[in-house]
């Protein structure tokens, strides 16, 4: 793939809502904030990491906040493009590329949406491969990329530079400000050179946001009798191939949710159609952990999707509601967000889970055994 235009726009947005895995913000409104910038420009060119050359020089774009927040409080692509010049008079050198932070969300569309307005291709790439909740939770930041300077921005252009020894430190000053700025902030941050964004990147995750949501429309036009299945089914023969199972089909019984520190947080139960089996699921912006009748079978970094049972479109915590029927989806997380090293980054404890990690594909061999 080398562009996204108006003719594969819904299905990215469909496949960054998936990939959001519960956070990212309303995909509706990333939607329309692309559109807009396609409509003027026609297509935003991509950049295999494959292809990235060594006088590259990308900055990661991002907006910091609350999903629950961005409902209100859209976000603003020209207060994230002031966020980014900042950062290069800072460095004494211009970006000639973006990278989104992560794939999901409004944190996959806005970066396309500055690339759109600045005229910057986007490297088919990001740093988390799914959504996660915390600026420090990237491959760029467990493979050797200073977070910093970190510039934020707020709806009226005011900036607040972090300089900082480590990315964690970054967030929880950041987080704070985020606050401070209504819940809400656009953010600059990770600058690197190609060598790092080879190097760190989780690759080729635009073009899997467009795969994704290409794979749902054709599941619904062909008249697949079970969309979520087939979803499942694609993993299998994704690039690169990974394990993935719905884990669970029934309704939305109890959702509790709140916006607290920055964040949305909170849980969901689902019950199944003889009320038989339960399945409980706590998020932190993101769905971070699944356990069905008390056992886990899904937990971070490993990928979780709460699914409407009829067409595949992703629910996201935000628009959870009393009594949707909705399947749950587990996708294993690709090799570089499943190393030691990246574990104690985004692992379970950097969710607040005690429990170890376990990979979803010996998760299910246990439930079988």
């Amino acid at each position: 793939m080398t562009r996204i235009t108006m003719d594969n726009l819904h299905d990215f947005i469909r496949g960054t809502a998936i990939l959001g895995t519960g956070g990212g913000g309303d995909p509706y409104v990333g939607r329309l904030m692309l559109e807009q910038e396609l409509v003027k420009c026609g297509g935003i060119e991509l950049i295999d990491p494959d292809d990235v050359t060594d006088d590259i020089f990308a900055i990661s774009v991002a907006c910091m906040g609350a999903p629950t927040v961005f409902v209100e409080k859209l976000p603003n692509a020209q207060a994230t493009i002031t966020a980014m010049r900042k950062i290069e008079k800072e460095v004494g050198r211009k970006f000639n590329a973006i990278i989104p932070l992560e794939a999901g969300g409004i944190n996959a569309t806005l970066p396309l949406v500055v690339a759109a307005q600045t005229g910057l291709p986007v490297i088919d790439g990001d740093g988390m491969g799914r959504a996660f909740p915390e600026f420090q939770m990237t491959t760029f930041n467990i493979y050797g990329v200073k977070c910093s300077p970190f510039v934020m921005a707020d709806d009226f252009e005011n900036t607040i530079m972090l300089e900082t020894d480590n990315a964690l430190r970054t967030e929880v000053y950041g987080r704070a400000v985020c606050v401070k700025m209504g819940g809400i902030a656009q953010v600059a941050s990770y600058a690197m050179t190609g060598e790092e964004v080879r190097r760190t990147c989780v690759p080729r995750t635009v073009s899997l946001a467009v795969d994704i949501g290409k794979t749902v429309r054709e599941l619904r036009v062909a008249g697949q009798e079970d969309i979520c299945e087939g979803l499942a089914d694609y993993f299998a023969t994704s690039n690169p191939p990974r394990f993935s199972r719905v884990l669970f089909d029934g309704k939305v019984q109890d959702v509790i949710r709140g916006t607290e520190d920055g964040w949305t947080v909170g849980n969901v139960t689902l019950s199944s159609g003889d009320e038989r089996d339960e399945m409980f699921i706590t998020f932190r912006n993101e769905y971070s952990q699944a356990k069905l009748n008390g056992k886990t079978v899904a937990i971070v970094p490993d990928l979780l999707f709460i699914l409407d049972r009829e067409t595949g479109e992703a629910i996201t915590t935000e628009t959870l509601r009393f009594g949707q029927r909705v399947k749950v989806i587990g996708v294993a997380a690709t090799e570089e967000m499943r190393t030691e090293q990246a574990i104690e980054v985004i692992g379970p404890k950097a969710s607040k889970i005690a429990e170890p990690f376990v990979r979803l594909e010996d998760l299910a061999w246990r439930a079988e055994h």
